[in-house]
């Protein structure tokens, strides 16, 4: 009987270590709980999405995850009004509006949709190939996937890959993710369906 209730216990440990955490959502669709603005660009929820747009000052802004975030898988729906130059970045910091880290792309037709820019650095990491701007569908819902997994980063565009790098910087940092407005003026982008699922 000792026996049978050892391997019991056992085999309930090991099951308890194989969970892996669920997907959960990054917006609530209802406030930016959750979120830190930075900047004076304009940051709020419409019929359950959220939105940024250019402010007066047309000045770069920025909205952070209040959590930071090393590994994970992350989609979100966006759609682009206006100049839709925007993007996503992962494993982030911000002094004011400065802010150190990689930023997948978000942006017009064939400018770069998809690709990897690092802030206040290198610059351009990885772009997609011309062929795969076309992806991009200007003015409707597209879908962003973005898969951070120690030093590698991988992203889709409305389930196509764009681009995979593999980076000792990006491996060695750690950080929020943020959504960007681009100064300049002009921009409005629409997000929903944020969706992340963290991993070991």
């Amino acid at each position: 009987m000792n026996k049978i209730i050892t391997l019991l216990l056992a085999v309930v440990l090991l099951a308890g270590c194989s969970v892996t955490k669920k997907t959960t959502s990054l917006f609530n669709g209802r406030d930016l709980t959750g979120w830190t603005i930075h900047g004076t660009e304009k940051w709020y929820v419409e019929n359950g999405e959220l939105i940024c747009e250019s402010g007066p000052d047309k000045k770069y802004g920025y909205l952070s995850t209040n959590r930071q975030y090393k590994n994970f898988d992350f989609s979100v729906d966006f759609k682009q009004e206006a100049n839709g130059n925007s993007g996503v970045f992962l494993r982030s910091s911000i002094e004011g509006v400065k802010i150190s880290g990689w930023q997948v792309e978000v942006a017009p037709l064939n400018l770069h949709t998809g690709g990897i820019y690092e802030s206040y650095g290198r610059g351009w990491l990885i772009k997609p190939k011309p062929e795969d701007e076309k992806l991009l569908k200007p003015g409707e819902w597209n879908n962003l996937r973005i898969l951070v997994v120690n030093d590698e980063v991988t992203t889709w565009l409305n389930g196509h890959q764009m681009v995979y790098f593999k980076d000792a910087k990006i491996g060695a940092a750690n950080g929020f993710i943020a959504l960007q407005i681009h100064d300049g003026g002009g921009i409005k982008v629409r997000w929903k369906n944020f969706k992340i699922k963290e991993l070991p």
